[in-house]
């Protein structure tokens, strides 16, 4: 462009015009809000037209939202001074995202952004508690015991055992009778395997009080609990002073004081009531150990006949008793050794289902050990039981299905390999006279027998035959053997034979319980039986118990005797614990005493009254006697009583002479 006017038009240099002398202007004095002069005033009274004379684009838009670039134009800047084409934005842009580049040489992890996430604290209690039930209900579909004992020692925090019982009953109370018997079994198996005595305890205190708001859902609750505590009662898992003590610790006014005094009245004082608590909700859910071997013993003959192994395994599988498998074993050897013919079909059995994992490889080791321990009874009925062992253990080990570390040390009797033969011979002898005694129930014959082997120093080792034996039995070879060992103890026994006897027996329980499953609980009837009868004192059972191990479940057997003798009424529940006892009321026995001793006292002979006595057939009892006859020696100031005592401590109760 030549043209000295240059290239603004005639408004533009206006406007510049206008600036420079805005410029010039001087600012306003602090105290003033605005200039006369100011821009702002000046461009308010000054409208802006384009070139062509039209409006320009700014036209309508208020003066603040002008800025002049650096360029000199005016420009329409954003609102809040952001700014727009050639301005420099606001001083804190906080509008726009900002953009982090990692490979920047001043990037700062620092400002990179974060994100807080939440996380939930776990309570390990909520845990348990949710994990419990999922094992109860499975419980409630299986009935398997066995599994829920071991999910509940897999879940871990035994400090929380309190709460699965409190949760087991409370889910029970709402289902059928058939629920509510499973309960209390389950109750009864984890009893101080799983759950300890104090945590039974402590979680039916919680179940009591919580029974207020039970009864809000349940309208039966109270009942229902209340016969709850009295099974657990019946079932000893629960010691009858706990009523006494939980009563004092609760509010009249409260269920679970209701709970407590409707289980005290109207189940546990009621005539027969462990019969009664026992059937309430339809009887155990349990097959009895020996219904379970009846079941085995059929299975295995019915084989026999059919020949079927598929079958047979089938069957063995559905008994649903895997740690019982070892009986299976045992007694499938047992039918090769009696029946020649089936022999070879046991042997299939066992080998497929042992290939099969039907019976697992520690089942198969304990059946066959526990053969080997029974040998020596065995041969009494099969002489080549022996033999036929012998040649069965290599072949099993050769095919595979029995594990090489059965050896034949595991053939020898179970007492050891150190026995010599004369109490080898002893063993066999026992047995037999023991046999004899059950058919005849003659107990001076028994007597005889024994002095006839004249082998006083194996005196602990018959206790232990005998009592082994009739574990496995019925409840009448269980009476006869007590009332046995307690003319024993007066004939012939020391207390220290039957001291060292218990303790033989309470060594070998874990092996005993592989054979019998309730044997820990039938040892300890048979030790409180024992001090009922005053064959053993109470302090004999600390002396048996500082000869066992601290850990052996013996110690528990001797726990369990104590709970027994200390529970109310044990004398008469224990006379009874096996149905036996001559069934007499107490009272009714004193007063057969009282006459006995009166018709002594007017003359009779001292040999008569001592056999009187013994026909009783009370020896536990015989306390009663000499109270009652030093009671009559004071009454009467004669010594006629004395002599009868003195005849008595002798043991000549027939012939004093």
């Amino acid at each position: 462009m030549a043209s000295g006017e240059g290239f603004l038009t005639d408004e533009q240099r206006e406007v510049l015009k206008i600036a420079s002398q805005n410029v010039e202007t001087p600012l306003p004095s602090p105290g003033l809000s605005s200039s006369p002069k100011s821009p702002t005033s000046l461009l308010s009274d000054h409208q802006l037209k384009d070139p062509a004379g039209g409006k320009a684009p700014t036209c309508g838009v208020g003066v603040r939202h002008v800025r002049r670039s650096h360029s000199g134009k005016f420009v329409r800047v954003k609102k809040d001074g952001a700014g727009g084409k050639g301005t420099w934005g606001k001083l804190l842009d906080t509008d726009r995202e900002s953009h982090i580049d990692r490979n920047d040489p001043n990037y700062d992890s620092g400002e990179e952004p974060y994100q807080l996430v939440g996380s939930t604290i776990s309570d390990p209690l909520d845990e348990y508690k949710k994990a419990v039930v999922s094992i109860i209900e499975e419980y409630f579909s299986t009935s398997d015991v066995e599994l829920a004992a071991s999910d509940l020692k897999d879940l871990g925090s035994s400090e929380f055992h309190p709460y699965f019982l409190k949760r087991l009953v409370s889910i029970a109370m709402d289902r059928h009778d058939k629920e509510k018997e499973m309960a209390s079994v389950l109750l009864s198996s984890l009893y101080a395997d799983v759950i300890s005595p104090n945590q039974i305890r402590d979680g039916f205190v919680m179940l009591l009080d919580a029974a207020d708001d039970l009864a809000v859902d349940i309208l039966d609750a109270v009942n229902i609990l209340a016969l709850f505590v009295a099974r657990a009662v019946v079932d000893e898992i629960l010691p009858p002073a706990f009523l006494t003590r939980a009563k004092k610790t609760l509010p009249e006014s409260s269920k679970g004081y209701q709970v407590l005094q409707t289980a005290e009245k109207s189940y546990l004082s009621a005539p027969h009531h462990a019969e009664l608590v026992e059937r309430r909700w339809g009887g155990s859910i349990h097959v009895t150990v020996e219904e379970m071997k009846k079941k085995i013993a059929d299975l295995l003959r019915e084989y026999v006949e059919s020949g079927d192994t598929f079958e047979a395994c089938r069957c063995i599988r559905e008994l649903g008793v895997s740690f019982f498998h070892h009986e299976v074993v045992k007694r499938a050897l047992v039918l090769a050794m009696e029946i020649q013919a089936a022999k070879l079909l046991m042997l299939k059995l066992l080998k497929e289902a042992a290939e099969e994992g039907l019976i697992s490889s520690s089942q198969m080791v304990k059946g066959f050990a526990r053969l080997a321990e029974s040998l020596d009874d065995l041969a009494l009925d099969i002489p080549s039981a022996k033999t036929l062992f012998q040649s069965i253990v290599p072949k099993a080990i050769s095919e595979g299905w029995l594990d090489a570390s059965f050896s034949k040390s595991s053939c020898e009797d179970g007492e050891g390999q150190s026995e010599d033969k004369r109490l080898r011979r002893y063993k066999e002898e026992v047995v037999t006279i023991i046999h004899e005694y059950f058919l005849s129930d003659d107990i001076p014959e028994l007597i005889r027998s024994l002095e006839d082997l004249g082998l006083p120093e194996f005196n602990p080792i018959f206790l232990k035959k005998l009592i082994t034996l009739v574990l496995d039995r019925k409840n009448r070879e269980k009476e006869m053997a007590s009332v046995l060992l307690s003319a024993l103890h007066i004939e012939i026994f020391s207390t220290e034979d039957i001291v060292n006897g218990f303790v033989m027996l309470l060594e070998s329980a874990e092996d005993t319980a592989l054979d019998i499953l309730d044997a820990s609980t039938e040892l300890a009837l048979f030790l409180a039986r024992a001090v009922i009868d005053d064959v053993l004192a109470p302090l004999n059972l600390d002396e048996i118990a500082s000869k066992l191990s601290p850990n052996c479940s013996g110690s528990e057997t001797i726990r369990m005797a104590r709970s027994l003798i200390t529970a109310r009424h044990a004398g008469e529940r224990l006379l009874r614990c096996w149905g036996g006892g001559t069934g007499w009321a107490v009272e009714d026995a004193k007063d057969k005493i009282m006459k006995l001793l009166e018709e002594y006292e007017s003359g009779g002979v001292v040999a008569e009254a001592c056999q009187c006595i013994r026909d009783l057939g009370m020896p536990f009892f015989n306390h009663e006697v000499v109270k009652k006859a030093l009671v009559m020696a004071m009454e009467k100031k004669n010594d006629r009583m004395l002599d009868l005592l003195q005849w008595s401590s002798d043991g000549r109760f027939t012939h004093p002479g």
